[in-house]
């Protein structure tokens, strides 16, 4: 769904150098993702496609016209278009968001690159439903019980601070875990949340980055 702040975003954009996209390699698999769409009226069809660089630090992403380089942007960014506006948006372990958004309201999601993470997800959702259905749900499963875990621990760690133990109190926790079991439990939920990231899923509350990397 479409909101008010993407008007807003979209007057920030900044025009594109009109540089060529650059074809994505096999080996960018895990660094870079393009995802493209068309759209226009009938006669006046471009193709869209968004370059997004998953080790840029600024988070900026770059929307192609045709091939060139129309508008740059930082995320999450609103790319005005012929008949709607594509929404981008990220998340630390990937694209949360890469829709274009009519201005009827209808939402359709842009395909990725054939060299991407996303379109070898994608490739195995369609072959194999059943299990792609099971891996997304021992996704949730791992970060479910990751908050569970790990939010105590956290409130233990934060009361600890001076200035809220004086002001709030301070609050022991019923959990206290190995450090091994911590550091398992992260490397599960960054695996689990790289891989919603994968099919362009993220909570506010369920993901990891939105509770351990902040």
């Amino acid at each position: 769904m479409r909101d008010d702040a993407g008007p807003k975003r979209a007057r920030k954009n900044k025009p594109g150098d009109d540089s060529p996209l650059k074809p994505q390699r096999p080996w960018q698999v895990l660094s870079r993702s393009i995802f493209r769409i068309e759209t226009g009226p009938a006669g006046e069809v471009h193709e869209y496609a968004v370059d997004v660089d998953h080790f840029d630090l600024d988070e900026k992403v770059a929307l192609y016209r045709d091939g060139r380089q129309h508008l740059v942007a930082g995320t999450p960014a609103t790319f005005v278009v012929p008949g709607g506006a594509i929404e981008v948006a990220r998340s630390t372990f990937g694209v949360s968001r890469m829709h274009l958004v009519a201005d009827s309201g209808e939402e359709r999601v842009l395909a990725p690159d054939r060299h991407s993470a996303e379109y070898w997800r994608l490739v195995l959702d369609r072959r194999h439903p059943r299990l792609s259905r099971w891996i997304g749900r021992v996704a949730i499963g791992i970060l479910v019980v990751g908050l569970v875990l790990f939010v105590p621990q956290l409130l233990e760690l934060v009361s600890g601070i001076d200035v809220v133990a004086e002001n709030v109190g301070t609050f022991t926790s019923p959990i206290s875990l190995p450090a091994w079991l911590n550091v398992t439990l992260l490397v599960a939920g960054i695996l689990a949340s790289t891989e919603r990231a994968l099919t362009l899923r993220n909570h506010w509350l369920l993901d990891l980055d939105t509770w351990w990397l902040g």
